[in-house]
């Protein structure tokens, strides 16, 4: 049975970039550090939810500053039943909040939160996505946006990555370019949506969570488009995948 969940609120106050959703030491990132003070997640459920939900969503507010950067983003973080599972997932997520405060050369920035992406819990894996607004320092004319992503299956504690799901990853690729050449005309980027952006190649579709229908696919922004159009993402069925997935990590995604 799937589960969906819908965050009402968290509120958490983090400087320096911890690795769960609980106080810890935080690593060598340059990253400031102070106190930490966490609320527990409160969550709704749709109707048809079971009253028991395994893993829940919430957030964790990271902010502070490094010698260029200044961050104040809340992070997605879970809880529930397995310890490794929400240690895999939290950290993960952490882990991408410090890599994008550690890119983009000697460039000084801020990042702060944007739209929040989507969260999904289904039978055998947590997924859910981080976006973040990226501002010049000074500010420029508008803020970049983006993403990173986290999919974990719950039987086992790690990440699914794109080589888990397809075990010949460039004939995996390919579909996802086609698939994607289907559906992105009907969104925002149009019928002239920019082809670079869904070449079979794994930086282009790096950034994905499952679906109850599909694999969701995010794309960055400029990638398929103009910065106007605003982030744009395509699902792809799980249908149009069997024959290039790996059939065990599919059926967890899925499932």
């Amino acid at each position: 049975m799937r589960r969906f969940l819908i965050t009402v609120g968290t509120v958490v106050v983090l400087a320096g970039c911890s690795t769960s959703g609980t106080p810890t030491a935080a690593p060598d990132t340059g990253i400031a550090e102070t106190t930490t003070t966490t609320v527990p997640p409160q969550t709704t459920t749709t109707d048809d939810l079971p009253p028991t939900i395994p893993y829940s969503f919430g957030t964790v507010r990271v902010a502070g500053a490094t010698d260029r950067v200044t961050y104040d983003v809340a992070v997605p973080q879970i809880d529930g039943p397995d310890p490794a599972v929400v240690q895999e997932f939290n950290e993960s997520m952490h882990q991408a909040l410090i890599d994008q405060t550690q890119g983009y050369g000697d460039a000084r920035f801020s990042l702060s939160d944007a739209r929040p992406g989507p969260t999904y819990v289904g039978d055998s894996v947590v997924g859910a996505v981080l976006n973040t607004s990226w501002d010049a320092n000074p500010p420029g004319a508008h803020p970049t946006y983006l993403i990173a992503t986290v999919t974990v299956n719950t039987a086992t504690a790690q990440p699914i990555t794109l080589q888990d799901l397809f075990p010949d990853l460039p004939a995996g690729l390919q579909r996802l370019s086609e698939q994607s050449a289907l559906l992105l005309p009907d969104t925002a980027a149009g019928p002239n949506f920019e082809a670079g952006g869904i070449a079979p190649e794994t930086v282009n579709f790096a950034d994905w969570v499952p679906s109850s229908t599909g694999m969701n696919i995010r794309f960055g922004d400029y990638q398929v488009g103009p910065h106007a159009i605003g982030l744009v993402d395509v699902t792809i069925p799980w249908s149009a995948l069997t024959d290039v997935a790996d059939p065990g990590t599919l059926a967890a995604l899925a499932g």
